[in-house]
């Protein structure tokens, strides 16, 4: 499951990429901070570009919350969820008919840029995290849902079965986060989709030839170090991994 992303691009450059602006324009310093390393259980903020709003692009908490709480409610509800995976993922096979999921798909759709994504690999019944980026350095579209929380929004990362290379990279679970193309990109955020279109995007193939994917280091996973610096995304070479 993708747990852990990345994404160092200045606003700016998202703003030109997606051809949106900024909501907040006191936030562009914030965010113009490069993380290295967001981890999904400390549920970060990050940037997304909403169906309901396709020309914009604003803060939500990653980790998707039910529609009927309040906001006085959303510490709480993490606290629970985290034995749920606190909400960070959702199984595109559930989109349709999950409690929260459903309510999400039609309307309430995402794109969540990106510059990277991590996901574990086992070897040896241990795990190496991998990084997957883009080989020439532009953003990545992850396709995600979202709900509102009176003023503030919670998302989550569609997930799908992996592909042969995902496979190969998170080997105990298979899965993959959804990846956009850019003509997929365009599509994912227009109204009026049916549920066969919206499976349709689903289940398209991302190029995996435009993507560059090693093994960094094992601090990613350790709660009690500061993980969050340029070092993490760097290659870490580990003996017996190939992918």
């Amino acid at each position: 499951m993708c747990f852990h992303t990345s994404q160092t691009k200045k606003v700016k450059k998202l703003e030109n990429t997606f051809k949106v602006n900024l909501t907040n324009p006191e936030l562009r310093e914030t965010f113009d901070v490069p993380s290295y390393h967001l981890n999904g259980f400390a549920h970060p903020k990050m940037l997304i570009i909403p169906q309901e709003e396709p020309s914009v692009i604003t803060p939500g908490l990653w980790g998707i919350i039910p529609n009927n709480k309040k906001e006085t409610q959303i510490t709480e509800y993490y606290k629970q969820a985290v034995r749920y995976g606190g909400g960070l993922n959702a199984q595109s096979e559930k989109l349709f008919d999950h409690f929260i999921y459903k309510h999400a798909a039609f309307s309430k759709r995402c794109i969540i840029p990106v510059t990277g994504f991590f996901e574990p690999h086992e070897y040896k019944s241990k795990k190496y995290p991998f990084h997957i980026k883009r080989k020439d350095d532009e953003v990545l579209a992850l396709a995600g849902i979202y709900t509102s929380i009176q003023e503030v929004l919670t998302l989550t990362i569609l997930t799908k079965p992996a592909s042969p290379l995902f496979a190969k990279i998170h080997n105990k679970k298979n899965r993959q986060p959804i990846l956009l193309t850019n003509n997929t990109q365009q599509n994912w955020l227009e109204d009026n989709l049916t549920q066969n279109q919206i499976q349709e995007i689903i289940n398209s193939q991302y190029p995996e030839q435009e993507l560059k994917t090693y093994t960094v280091n094992k601090n990613l996973f350790s709660p009690k170090i500061n993980s969050n610096t340029p070092t993490i995304i760097e290659e870490v070479k580990y003996e017996g991994i190939t992918i």
